[in-house]
Parts: C-alpha cells; sequence; structure tokens
C-alpha cells in the first residue's frame, strides 16, 4: 500500500528520481533566451554606463573650468586695481619730491636756510 504523497512523487519521476519539469515553470526556449542577455547586450550596458560616467566627469570638469576661469578673471581684475594703486602711489611721491624741492628752494630764498635752523636741524637733504 502507498501514500497519496508517495504515488504523487512515483507519478511525476523521470529518469532515476529526477523529477519532470512542472507544467506551471514550462517556457519556451524564446522566453528563457530573453532573461539571459547576451554578450552583446552585456557589453552595450557596460558601454552605456561607461559612457554615462564619463558624461558626468565631463560635466564635472567643465564646471571646474568655468569656476578656475573665474578666478582667473577675479585675479587679473585685483592685478589691476593693485597696479593702478602702485601708479597712484608713484604719482603722488614725484608730486611730494617736487612740492619738497620748492619747499626747500623757497626757504633758501626767503634766506630762513642760512639762519641757526641749519645748525638745529642739520643740513637739508633732497630726496632722490
Amino acid at each position: 500500500m502507498t501514500t497519496p504523497e508517495y504515488s504523487r512523487w512515483w507519478s511525476r519521476r523521470v529518469n532515476d528520481n529526477i523529477l519532470g519539469p512542472r507544467e506551471v515553470c514550462i517556457r519556451s526556449i524564446e522566453e528563457h533566451l530573453q532573461l539571459v542577455p547576451s554578450e552583446l547586450e552585456i557589453i552595450k550596458q557596460d558601454f552605456e554606463k561607461r559612457n554615462s560616467e564619463l558624461g558626468k566627469r565631463i560635466e564635472q570638469l567643465e564646471e571646474e573650468k568655468m569656476r578656475l576661469g573665474l578666478d582667473v578673471d577675479i585675479h587679473k581684475l585685483e592685478a589691476e586695481k593693485l597696479r593702478k594703486g602702485k601708479n597712484k602711489a608713484e604719482e603722488d611721491l614725484d608730486s611730494l619730491k617736487t612740492d619738497y624741492k620748492k619747499l626747500r628752494l623757497s626757504i633758501i630764498t626767503a634766506g630762513l636756510g642760512r639762519s641757526g635752523s641749519r645748525k638745529r636741524f642739520g643740513k637739508i637733504r633732497m630726496p632722490k
């Protein structure tokens, strides 16, 4: 006498106790092959992934290039500002030298340079 479970198992048995496929799980060869990607599809997916990564990297580099370009522009403006400040300072120095020469000449002309002030303050020198 056999149990109903054994009878079901025995009816599904094929070639040395290997169970045959269930009718629910049977797929056509086309369906089965559609689930397994071909080598070309794998290469295509890898290419698309790499292409996407490189696209993102290019965008990052372009943003960095733009930031660096802005930094260069800022440094150029600062350098120009400093150059103008230096030129203004040199003009002011030249103006002060000219005013000093005029003042010294006026002191000498007025005769103030020959009095005792020379003994107290020493010789008045002209800047170079």
